[in-house]
Protein backbone atom coordinates (compact mmCIF):
# COMPACT_ATOMS: atom_id res chain seq x y z
CA UNK A 1 0.00 0.00 0.00
CA UNK A 2 0.99 3.67 -0.66
CA UNK A 3 1.25 4.31 3.11
CA UNK A 4 2.86 1.58 4.38
CA UNK A 5 6.08 2.91 3.36
CA UNK A 6 6.89 6.17 5.32
CA UNK A 7 5.71 4.37 8.38
CA UNK A 8 8.17 1.28 8.18
CA UNK A 9 10.69 3.60 8.00
CA UNK A 10 10.68 5.59 11.34
CA UNK A 11 9.86 1.86 12.85
CA UNK A 12 12.97 0.65 11.33
CA UNK A 13 15.18 3.43 12.61
CA UNK A 14 14.12 2.24 16.06
CA UNK A 15 16.64 0.07 16.18
CA UNK A 16 19.35 2.85 15.25
CA UNK A 17 21.71 2.78 18.06
CA UNK A 18 23.31 6.01 19.04
CA UNK A 19 27.02 3.81 19.32
CA UNK A 20 26.92 4.06 15.78
CA UNK A 21 28.55 7.50 16.17
CA UNK A 22 31.47 5.23 17.05
CA UNK A 23 31.91 5.16 13.12
CA UNK A 24 32.53 9.14 13.05
CA UNK A 25 34.95 9.03 15.74
CA UNK A 26 36.48 5.94 13.94
CA UNK A 27 36.94 7.23 10.78
CA UNK A 28 37.79 10.82 12.55
CA UNK A 29 41.23 9.13 14.49
CA UNK A 30 41.96 7.60 11.33
CA UNK A 31 42.11 10.24 9.26
CA UNK A 32 44.41 11.91 11.32
CA UNK A 33 46.74 9.44 11.60
CA UNK A 34 46.74 9.48 8.32
CA UNK A 35 47.32 13.37 8.27
CA UNK A 36 50.54 12.72 10.73
CA UNK A 37 51.51 9.66 8.86
CA UNK A 38 52.14 12.74 5.96
CA UNK A 39 54.31 14.80 7.87
CA UNK A 40 56.37 11.70 8.87
CA UNK A 41 56.91 9.17 6.46
CA UNK A 42 55.25 11.23 3.22
CA UNK A 43 51.87 9.41 3.15
CA UNK A 44 49.36 11.03 0.02
CA UNK A 45 47.47 13.72 1.52
CA UNK A 46 44.10 12.86 -0.24
CA UNK A 47 43.95 9.65 1.95
CA UNK A 48 43.24 11.95 5.15
CA UNK A 49 41.14 14.16 3.41
CA UNK A 50 39.20 11.27 2.00
CA UNK A 51 38.54 9.96 5.58
CA UNK A 52 37.60 13.76 6.46
CA UNK A 53 35.15 13.38 4.03
CA UNK A 54 33.77 9.97 5.13
CA UNK A 55 33.84 11.10 8.64
CA UNK A 56 31.81 14.21 8.04
CA UNK A 57 29.62 12.06 5.71
CA UNK A 58 29.04 9.44 8.33
CA UNK A 59 28.07 12.31 10.99
CA UNK A 60 25.54 14.50 8.78
CA UNK A 61 23.66 11.22 7.76
CA UNK A 62 23.56 9.39 11.39
CA UNK A 63 22.41 12.67 13.17
CA UNK A 64 19.87 12.65 10.42
CA UNK A 65 18.67 9.58 10.97
CA UNK A 66 18.98 9.60 14.70
CA UNK A 67 16.67 13.05 14.63
CA UNK A 68 14.17 10.90 12.93
CA UNK A 69 14.18 8.31 15.50
CA UNK A 70 14.09 11.10 18.12
CA UNK A 71 10.97 12.36 16.93
CA UNK A 72 9.27 8.99 15.65
CA UNK A 73 10.52 6.67 18.49
CA UNK A 74 11.24 9.29 21.80
CA UNK A 75 10.67 6.65 24.19
CA UNK A 76 13.45 4.20 22.52
CA UNK A 77 15.58 7.12 22.87
CA UNK A 78 15.10 7.64 26.86
CA UNK A 79 15.23 4.14 27.24
CA UNK A 80 18.57 3.71 25.74
CA UNK A 81 19.77 7.05 27.24
CA UNK A 82 18.41 5.75 31.01
CA UNK A 83 20.26 2.11 30.33
CA UNK A 84 22.78 1.32 32.18
CA UNK A 85 25.02 0.71 29.91
CA UNK A 86 23.93 2.30 26.29
CA UNK A 87 23.62 5.75 28.15
CA UNK A 88 27.07 6.22 28.83
CA UNK A 89 27.44 5.68 24.66
CA UNK A 90 25.60 9.30 23.98
CA UNK A 91 28.88 10.26 24.73
CA UNK A 92 30.16 9.36 21.05
CA UNK A 93 28.46 11.95 19.26
CA UNK A 94 29.90 14.84 21.87
CA UNK A 95 33.38 13.07 20.94
CA UNK A 96 32.66 12.91 17.13
CA UNK A 97 31.76 16.71 17.62
CA UNK A 98 35.39 17.18 19.32
CA UNK A 99 36.99 14.75 16.60
CA UNK A 100 35.82 16.53 13.76
CA UNK A 101 36.98 19.91 14.17
CA UNK A 102 40.39 18.45 14.11
CA UNK A 103 39.90 17.47 10.18
CA UNK A 104 37.70 20.22 9.13
CA UNK A 105 39.51 23.12 10.56
CA UNK A 106 41.81 23.37 7.45
CA UNK A 107 39.17 23.94 5.59
CA UNK A 108 36.31 25.60 7.74
CA UNK A 109 37.71 26.96 10.69
CA UNK A 110 34.04 28.94 11.87
CA UNK A 111 32.41 25.48 11.35
CA UNK A 112 34.75 23.47 13.34
CA UNK A 113 35.45 26.05 16.15
CA UNK A 114 31.76 25.85 16.51
CA UNK A 115 31.47 22.49 16.89
CA UNK A 116 34.31 22.30 19.30
CA UNK A 117 32.32 24.68 21.55
CA UNK A 118 29.48 22.68 21.70
CA UNK A 119 31.13 19.57 21.75
CA UNK A 120 33.13 21.07 24.74
CA UNK A 121 30.34 22.28 26.79
CA UNK A 122 27.98 19.17 25.85
CA UNK A 123 30.81 17.06 27.14
CA UNK A 124 31.73 18.29 30.41
CA UNK A 125 27.67 18.15 30.79
CA UNK A 126 27.44 14.90 30.05
CA UNK A 127 30.21 13.60 31.89
CA UNK A 128 29.26 15.43 35.27
CA UNK A 129 25.44 14.01 34.44
CA UNK A 130 27.11 10.64 34.17
CA UNK A 131 29.67 10.39 37.34
CA UNK A 132 26.47 12.23 38.92
CA UNK A 133 24.49 9.18 37.85
CA UNK A 134 26.46 6.38 39.23
CA UNK A 135 27.21 8.06 43.04
CA UNK A 136 23.49 8.60 42.78
CA UNK A 137 22.47 5.10 42.04
CA UNK A 138 23.50 1.52 43.44
CA UNK A 139 25.00 -0.05 40.27
CA UNK A 140 25.29 -3.78 39.53
CA UNK A 141 28.67 -5.06 38.80
CA UNK A 142 27.05 -6.90 35.64
CA UNK A 143 26.87 -3.42 34.07
CA UNK A 144 30.83 -2.14 34.46
CA UNK A 145 31.89 -3.01 30.83
CA UNK A 146 34.09 -0.76 28.74
CA UNK A 147 31.51 1.69 27.90
CA UNK A 148 31.92 3.20 31.09
CA UNK A 149 34.96 4.78 30.09
CA UNK A 150 33.56 6.70 26.99
CA UNK A 151 32.75 9.97 28.96
CA UNK A 152 36.40 9.10 30.69
CA UNK A 153 37.87 9.33 27.18
CA UNK A 154 35.53 12.31 26.10
CA UNK A 155 37.24 14.73 28.79
CA UNK A 156 40.91 13.63 27.44
CA UNK A 157 39.20 14.31 23.60
CA UNK A 158 38.32 18.10 24.74
CA UNK A 159 42.21 19.39 24.17
CA UNK A 160 42.93 17.44 21.09
CA UNK A 161 41.30 20.47 18.40
CA UNK A 162 42.33 23.03 20.47
CA UNK A 163 46.23 23.97 18.97
CA UNK A 164 44.44 24.06 15.25
CA UNK A 165 41.81 26.06 16.40
CA UNK A 166 43.22 29.64 16.85
CA UNK A 167 40.62 30.14 19.90
CA UNK A 168 42.26 32.10 22.80
CA UNK A 169 44.50 30.53 25.00
CA UNK A 170 42.45 27.71 27.29
CA UNK A 171 45.41 25.76 28.84
CA UNK A 172 43.35 25.61 31.91
CA UNK A 173 41.06 24.17 30.03
CA UNK A 174 43.53 21.59 28.84
CA UNK A 175 45.06 20.79 32.03
CA UNK A 176 41.51 19.79 33.63
CA UNK A 177 40.39 17.87 31.30
CA UNK A 178 43.53 15.98 31.02
CA UNK A 179 43.38 15.57 35.07
CA UNK A 180 39.98 14.16 35.24
CA UNK A 181 39.74 12.12 32.48
CA UNK A 182 43.25 10.58 33.63
CA UNK A 183 41.83 10.39 37.19
CA UNK A 184 38.56 8.60 36.77
CA UNK A 185 40.04 6.27 33.90
CA UNK A 186 42.32 4.20 36.75
CA UNK A 187 39.04 3.29 38.99
CA UNK A 188 37.19 2.91 36.00
CA UNK A 189 39.63 0.69 34.57
CA UNK A 190 40.46 -1.12 37.43
CA UNK A 191 36.48 -1.80 38.02
CA UNK A 192 35.96 -3.06 34.40
CA UNK A 193 38.95 -5.32 35.18
CA UNK A 194 37.86 -6.53 38.20
CA UNK A 195 34.01 -7.49 36.31
CA UNK A 196 36.13 -9.06 33.73
CA UNK A 197 37.79 -11.53 36.22
CA UNK A 198 35.15 -12.04 38.63
CA UNK A 199 31.56 -11.75 36.32
CA UNK A 200 30.43 -14.12 33.42
CA UNK A 201 32.18 -13.04 30.48
CA UNK A 202 30.62 -9.99 28.44
CA UNK A 203 27.93 -11.13 26.08
CA UNK A 204 29.13 -11.77 22.35
CA UNK A 205 27.61 -8.35 21.02
CA UNK A 206 30.01 -6.39 23.96
CA UNK A 207 32.93 -8.44 22.92
CA UNK A 208 34.53 -5.64 20.47
CA UNK A 209 34.24 -2.81 23.38
CA UNK A 210 36.85 -4.06 25.13
CA UNK A 211 38.99 -2.50 22.72
CA UNK A 212 37.69 0.56 24.59
CA UNK A 213 39.78 0.16 27.34
CA UNK A 214 43.08 1.09 25.44
CA UNK A 215 40.98 4.42 24.28
CA UNK A 216 42.72 6.23 27.58
CA UNK A 217 45.95 5.88 27.36
CA UNK A 218 46.16 6.14 23.48
CA UNK A 219 44.33 9.61 23.84
CA UNK A 220 45.86 10.15 27.01
CA UNK A 221 49.22 10.13 25.27
CA UNK A 222 48.20 12.50 22.80
CA UNK A 223 46.77 15.08 25.20
CA UNK A 224 49.35 14.78 27.37
CA UNK A 225 51.76 15.75 24.55
CA UNK A 226 49.60 18.45 23.66
CA UNK A 227 48.99 19.68 26.64
CA UNK A 228 53.00 19.70 27.71
CA UNK A 229 54.23 19.85 24.59
CA UNK A 230 56.35 17.41 24.77
CA UNK A 231 57.23 13.63 25.26
CA UNK A 232 58.38 13.55 28.71
CA UNK A 233 58.63 10.14 30.68
CA UNK A 234 54.86 10.05 31.87
CA UNK A 235 54.34 10.58 28.33
CA UNK A 236 56.31 7.50 27.54
CA UNK A 237 54.97 5.92 30.06
CA UNK A 238 51.15 6.49 28.99
CA UNK A 239 52.56 5.09 25.42
CA UNK A 240 53.97 1.60 27.09
CA UNK A 241 50.72 1.21 28.48
CA UNK A 242 48.76 1.86 25.38
CA UNK A 243 50.96 -0.70 23.21
CA UNK A 244 50.75 -2.87 26.53
CA UNK A 245 46.80 -3.30 26.81
CA UNK A 246 46.40 -3.36 22.97
CA UNK A 247 48.53 -6.30 22.62
CA UNK A 248 47.00 -8.18 25.55
CA UNK A 249 43.54 -7.13 23.98
CA UNK A 250 44.46 -8.13 19.99
CA UNK A 251 43.75 -11.67 20.59
CA UNK A 252 40.48 -11.19 20.91
CA UNK A 253 40.29 -8.71 17.88
CA UNK A 254 41.24 -11.71 15.73
CA UNK A 255 38.37 -14.10 17.51
CA UNK A 256 36.04 -11.71 16.68
CA UNK A 257 34.56 -13.42 13.70
CA UNK A 258 34.63 -16.63 15.17
CA UNK A 259 32.82 -15.40 18.32
CA UNK A 260 30.30 -12.96 17.73
CA UNK A 261 28.32 -12.60 14.12
CA UNK A 262 28.76 -8.85 13.10
CA UNK A 263 26.71 -5.96 14.73
CA UNK A 264 27.18 -1.96 15.15
CA UNK A 265 29.00 -2.66 18.30
CA UNK A 266 32.04 -3.94 16.34
CA UNK A 267 32.57 -0.26 15.41
CA UNK A 268 33.55 0.29 19.02
CA UNK A 269 36.94 -0.75 17.70
CA UNK A 270 37.76 1.26 15.20
CA UNK A 271 38.25 4.37 17.60
CA UNK A 272 41.32 2.45 20.01
CA UNK A 273 43.16 1.43 16.57
CA UNK A 274 43.18 4.52 15.41
CA UNK A 275 43.84 6.34 18.42
CA UNK A 276 46.72 3.91 19.05
CA UNK A 277 47.90 4.34 15.53
CA UNK A 278 48.06 8.64 15.93
CA UNK A 279 49.63 7.94 19.50
CA UNK A 280 52.47 5.91 17.57
CA UNK A 281 53.21 8.10 14.90
CA UNK A 282 53.31 11.01 17.26
CA UNK A 283 55.82 9.07 19.57
CA UNK A 284 57.57 8.14 16.64
CA UNK A 285 57.93 11.78 15.14
CA UNK A 286 58.97 13.09 18.39
CA UNK A 287 61.51 10.02 19.57
CA UNK A 288 62.63 8.39 16.20
CA UNK A 289 63.68 5.36 15.28
CA UNK A 290 63.34 1.92 13.41
CA UNK A 291 61.57 0.03 15.94
CA UNK A 292 58.93 2.93 17.06
CA UNK A 293 58.21 3.65 13.26
CA UNK A 294 57.69 0.32 12.94
CA UNK A 295 55.66 0.46 15.60
CA UNK A 296 53.73 3.24 14.24
CA UNK A 297 53.54 1.71 10.06
CA UNK A 298 52.13 -1.24 11.61
CA UNK A 299 48.95 0.26 13.69
CA UNK A 300 48.23 2.39 10.75
CA UNK A 301 47.73 -0.35 8.14
CA UNK A 302 45.77 -2.34 11.16
CA UNK A 303 43.84 0.57 11.57
CA UNK A 304 43.18 1.10 8.42
CA UNK A 305 42.12 -2.53 7.32
CA UNK A 306 40.23 -3.15 10.45
CA UNK A 307 38.09 0.59 9.82
CA UNK A 308 37.62 -0.39 5.76
CA UNK A 309 36.32 -3.94 6.86
CA UNK A 310 33.66 -2.48 9.30
CA UNK A 311 32.52 0.13 6.60
CA UNK A 312 32.02 -2.05 3.93
CA UNK A 313 30.41 -4.45 6.01
CA UNK A 314 27.93 -2.09 7.74
CA UNK A 315 26.99 -0.68 4.21
CA UNK A 316 26.65 -3.99 2.93
CA UNK A 317 24.18 -4.61 6.14
CA UNK A 318 22.39 -1.06 5.16
CA UNK A 319 21.59 -1.93 1.55
CA UNK A 320 20.49 -5.64 2.87
CA UNK A 321 17.90 -3.81 5.15
CA UNK A 322 19.75 -5.45 8.20
CA UNK A 323 19.68 -2.55 10.45
CA UNK A 324 17.64 -4.30 13.23
CA UNK A 325 19.99 -7.56 13.30
CA UNK A 326 22.93 -5.35 13.23
CA UNK A 327 22.05 -3.69 15.88
CA UNK A 328 20.65 -6.03 18.38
Amino acid sequence: MPGSAPAARPRRLEYLPVALFASVMGLSGLSVAWRLAAGRYGAPDWIAHGLAGAAVLAFVAISAAYLVKLFAASDAVRAEFAHPVAGNLFGTVLISLLLLPIVIAPVALRVAQAMWIVGAIGMLGFAWLMIDRWMSDRQQVAHATPAWMVPVVGLLDVPLALPGLELPPMHGLMVACLAIGLFFAVPLFTMVFARLLFEAPLSDALQPTLLILVAPFAVGFSTYVATVGSVDLFAQALYALTLFVLTVLLGRLRLLGRCCPFRTSWWAVSFPLAAAAAAAIRFATTMPGLIADVVALALLALASLVIAGLAGRTLLGIARGELRTLSS
